[in-house]
């Protein structure tokens, strides 16, 4: 099995700095690309077989995808912003372009598809916030391309969890394909820290500890979950966003939690003892 943490590397001439293919990561699904652009600097890629989600995780960009046009996407200086990202969908078959304006980090989703839909903007109204969780286990949550938006197998979320708190936890999984139980979904986690010299905990495990990772990871990492819990921790004085990328034989986000640790979801499930 590759290593589950992967790490960026000086900019490429497009501008890629990180490529996850499901042949580099030994899986079917899920694709992921990080590029940095300068002013002006163009990244274009796409075409058959594989469906697009383009999420401007800071800057502006234009973006085309087949004949349309999208001027000035997103706009947000950075991912712990409170603000959404922009976000393009573009069909399997078709390609498209990214301009920057200024400055511009770019995550390139990509799942199988057969071009099925029509390129579009998610616009920042389908992505509102909400909040997960209580205490030490909240954590903020946008929606970028849920399954209750159109697309063929992509699922895109970004989260950001603040310093001391946990996510993706209870830890959960979904890696086995049990209707109504559990769907079988390979995911990414590309990981940002702010400050960024901090660093963050993920730990990628299985029932049988066949696979079992704790991994350190620093800001512009990548986690891959081929599958497993994969609970998250951030430590104090340092908040952490990550894009979830996620795709698999059916389109849905069902997950399992850890037996072990179900107990702290109903525990909060359950009303205070009267006085």
């Amino acid at each position: 099995m590759p290593d589950l943490r992967v790490r960026p590397h000086a900019p490429a001439p497009d501008g890629s700095v990180l490529e996850i293919t499901p042949q580099s990561a030994g899986w079917d699904h899920v694709g992921f690309k990080v590029v940095r652009l300068h002013d002006g600097q163009t990244h274009g890629d796409g075409g058959a077989g594989r469906e697009t989600c383009l999420v401007i995780v800071a800057g502006t960009a234009d973006i085309t995808a087949g004949d349309l046009a999208f001027d000035a996407v997103g706009g947000r200086t950075n991912p712990f912003e409170d603000r959404a990202p922009g976000a393009v969908y573009v069909p399997a078959g078709m390609t498209y372009a990214v301009t920057a304006r200024g400055p511009v980090e770019l995550a390139v989703c990509t799942a199988p598809g057969q071009g099925l839909g029509s390129p579009r903007l998610i616009a920042e109204g389908d992505m509102p916030r909400e909040v997960r969780g209580a205490g030490t286990n909240t954590r903020h949550v946008r929606n970028i391309l849920p399954e209750t938006q159109p697309a063929e197998g992509l699922l895109v979320v970004e989260v950001i969890t603040p310093g001391g708190h946990w996510s993706s936890y209870p830890p959960h999984k979904h890696d086995t394909a049990s209707p109504a139980e559990e769907t079988a979904l390979e995911e990414t986690y590309y990981h940002r820290l702010n400050p960024p010299q901090g660093f963050a905990i993920q730990r990628v495990y299985t029932d049988d500890r066949s696979l079992d990772e704790t991994l350190s990871v620093e800001d512009g990492d990548v986690v891959m979950v081929p599958r497993g819990y994969h609970p998250v921790g951030a430590p104090h004085g340092y908040d952490l966003y990550y894009l979830n990328v996620m795709a698999g034989p059916r389109r849905q986000w069902i997950f399992r939690n850890d037996p072990a640790h179900d107990w702290i979801v109903k525990a909060a499930a359950s009303p205070s003892p009267k006085d």
